[in-house]
């Protein structure tokens, strides 16, 4: 659209003129003009993030959403409220509580007090709520175990720093349902960042065998932890939404993406974490 216009102004203005004089007029004439963009004003909104795990007691992040020009620092309210549903109907309060977790990293606001031990099928309920009137609700059901089949690697044929080998997981799509995974590959500690991470569902190999490999990337002797996630499908369009998003941002070309969020009310996932996770030494 810019190239067109560009050549309607060139043969309005400058007729027959050569076409490399009417260039050199048109980038002359000072076309620029700076505009001031008068960005909406959005209300915060609460964002939580909220993962629970069997054996593991509940803990949930809660923040404040931000304008998308300001400093990235997070908001963390501290009039916030929060309560979690068990399937046998019990509710329980998360505590205000700021701490990390130790094993994965994560910052949380809330905690719970026992841990919990969902079972497939099995469905809770989150509410959050602060003083200023505003709640995120949201509910998640846990997905069924999905076993890993088999963690395998191989070797490349060079020697010494460049000696490499890539990963095989390969597990086994139950064939009835409509399944999503995640698998995540972390060198050393499942607290940084993984390695290797997908997201799939099994809409061309439903029922069938995976097997998700990575590149020539692990040194002999790496100790690596492979977790495959069965997810449900909020979860699932939530990961890619975010992803989608963080490829759009600051890319002049590409088109803006909105999170998905799994909640009502508010910004933010609440899941309940189907996988198994093996510790392997590449050798």
């Amino acid at each position: 659209m810019q190239s067109s216009l560009i050549t309607r102004i060139s043969n309005a203005v400058f007729g027959s003129l050569p076409g490399l004089l009417a260039l050199w007029l048109l980038s002359s004439c000072g076309l620029q003009q700076d505009i001031d963009v008068v960005l909406p004003d959005y209300p915060p909104q609460l964002v939580v993030e909220a993962y629970l795990e069997s054996g593991q007691i509940p803990r949930i992040a809660v923040s404040e959403s931000a304008p998308y020009l300001s400093s990235p620092n997070p908001q963390v309210p501290t009039d916030v409220k929060a309560y979690l549903t068990l399937p046998n109907g019990q509710r329980q309060e998360l505590r205000f509580d700021p701490g990390i977790d130790n094993v994965t990293g994560k910052v949380y606001t809330h905690i719970g007090q026992r841990r919990i031990s969902p079972t497939p099928g099995q469905t809770f309920r989150l509410e959050v709520m602060d003083t200023q009137g505003r709640r995120v609700t949201g509910q998640a059901t846990m997905p069924a175990l999905v076993p890993i089949d088999t963690v395998e690697w191989k070797f490349n044929d060079k020697q010494g720093e460049f000696r490499k080998a890539y990963v095989l997981t390969r597990f086994r799509d139950p064939a009835p349902t409509t399944d999503y995974y995640r698998l995540q590959i972390h060198r050393d500690s499942i607290s940084r960042d993984p390695e290797v991470e997908y997201t799939v569902e099994d809409r061309l190999n439903n029922g069938a065998e995976y097997s998700l490999g990575t590149s020539y990337e692990f040194a002999p002797n790496d100790t690596i932890f492979v977790t495959l996630y069965h997810l449900d499908q909020p979860y699932f369009r939530f990961l890619q939404s975010v992803q989608d998003a963080r490829n759009a941002n600051g890319n002049p070309f590409g088109q803006p993406s909105a999170i998905k969020s799994t909640v009502e009310g508010g910004v933010g996932v609440f899941t309940v974490l189907s996988y198994q996770r093996r510790m392997v030494i590449v050798k």
